[in-house]
């Protein structure tokens, strides 16, 4: 083996071990924040997700959960402020994890409508007119790529459901729906241990609530 052959052999290698202890770090990462939101640590969750995303230039995942984290704590809380800062750092971090991946992925499709949803939930007269019509083009759009992401059909729907009980209209088909989209979640399959895989909880409670 000559010499250039033996650098090169040794470059490969150590870019290998490189990016071996790279995922193996990520991994770590995500496993203990992870950890740390079922735990109900929800600012040392968030925390770890941050010093993930921005270690991990090419993962969109941290920016996801962090989106995530703040789209879901904006529902319960009631201080207008706060909720501004919350979805404004989820849109934030859903934009940052827009450029780590495809125009076409999905969960990040679906997460722009639940912060959009969000919006229309906190101030309906105000963002109703300005989101309602993304939020229907968005999980059209979701529905066309992955007919059957257990969450595109789920939101969609739960999406649709919301509607129709503002305006008074039949529920039903909606009802029947997001059951629908229990069997999907069921054979569903999320591409690793960290990608989303969440919604089954709330389309059971749903499902519960339309038989009830």
């Amino acid at each position: 083996m000559n010499t250039l052959v033996k650098i090169a052999v040794i470059l490969v290698l150590a870019l290998t071990n490189n990016q071996a202890k790279a995922q193996n770090n990520f991994e770590k990462g995500m496993t203990k924040a992870f950890e740390l939101w079922e735990e109900g640590k929800w600012n040392e969750a968030e925390n770890m997700f941050e010093r993930i995303a921005k270690a991990e230039q090419d993962q969109w995942l941290p920016n996801y959960y962090v989106a995530q984290m703040n789209s879901l704590k904006s529902w319960n809380e009631k201080d207008a402020t706060v909720i501004k800062a919350q979805l404004g750092k989820a849109q934030e971090h859903l934009d940052i994890a827009k450029t780590k991946s495809s125009e076409e992925n999905v969960e990040l499709i679906i997460m722009q409508a639940q912060i959009y949803t969000n919006w229309i939930v906190f101030d309906g007269m105000t963002y109703g007119m300005k989101y309602s019509g993304k939020v229907n083009e968005l999980y059209k759009k979701a529905l066309e790529l992955e007919p059957e992401n257990p969450r595109a059909v789920f939101c969609k729907a739960d999406w649709e459901m919301g509607s129709a009980k503002y305006f008074g209209k039949d529920t039903t088909p909606y009802c029947d729906e997001i059951e629908a989209s229990l069997e999907l979640f069921d054979t569903f399959k999320p591409e690793s241990a960290f990608h989303p895989n969440w919604g089954r909880e709330r389309a059971e409670e749903v499902t519960k609530s339309c038989k009830e």
